[in-house]
């Protein structure tokens, strides 16, 4: 969301623009780090443009995700971050040919994040808020909003591992997979992905999530190598 890249932005003394596929991308540096940031944008294959730009064109070595999803398993609540181990598209099924979720001709329906790039957001994660619940696990992903509480239930049946649903991440984790590069990614809860999802979403991002986008990602650089 333009709420969390502003917050990102406004750390970084040095950012340029340069435009890639119709988005905005700041190259500079963070904390003594040279980093480029850009908005992934909304849904899948918007991500996947995304996660493809900034590994052909700007030739990223690794790449940490942030944003807000929606709690599914009970104890993920609204406030709590995630860190996630694996990612997977929910709302993928091209059975009989494929099993469900599963991506056809790779024989994989998950797309593992990057061990040790992960455990650096964990830690990153903790020391910058320390006051957040933090949950290390599967997120799911889809092209949809989930704002009703029978969807909610449904994936929560069908995925019963599933801490946490959003629109991007399988994306990124599949780009990522393809271009083996490093990937990581953190969510702040905004919601519980039920009929009230919708109701102070935009507020929440303003007021907390972007708060917890720059702080995590500025314990992340202070913390990593040169």
């Amino acid at each position: 969301m333009h709420e969390e890249l502003a917050a990102v932005l406004a750390l970084m003394p040095d950012e340029r623009r340069q435009q890639a596929a119709g988005r905005d991308f700041w190259i500079g540096h963070l904390h003594g780090q040279p980093v480029v940031a850009v908005l992934s944008r909304i849904g899948k294959v918007a991500a996947a443009t995304t996660a493809t730009v900034l590994i052909e064109r700007f030739s990223v070595k690794r790449i940490v995700f942030t944003g807000v999803a929606g709690g599914l398993a009970s104890e993920v609540q609204v406030g709590d971050i995630v860190v996630a181990d694996s990612f997977l598209q929910h709302d993928l099924d091209a059975s009989p040919i494929f099993p469900k979720y599963q991506v056809p001709l790779y024989g994989l329906d998950r797309f593992a994040t990057d061990p040790a790039l992960s455990a650096q957001l964990v830690r990153a994660a903790r020391s910058a808020l320390a006051q957040a619940p933090l949950h290390h696990g599967l997120v799911v992903s889809g092209d949809r909003f989930v704002a009703t509480t029978a969807e909610s239930l449904a994936l929560q049946r069908a995925l019963p591992q599933a801490l946490a649903v959003e629109m991007e991440g399988a994306a990124f984790a599949q780009v990522c997979h393809d271009y083996g590069v490093p990937f990581a990614a953190v969510r702040t809860i905004s919601d519980r992905a039920d009929d009230e999802a919708h109701g102070d979403f935009l507020r929440f991002v303003r007021d907390v999530a972007s708060h917890y986008s720059a702080a995590i990602i500025g314990a992340f650089l202070e913390a990593a190598p040169a």
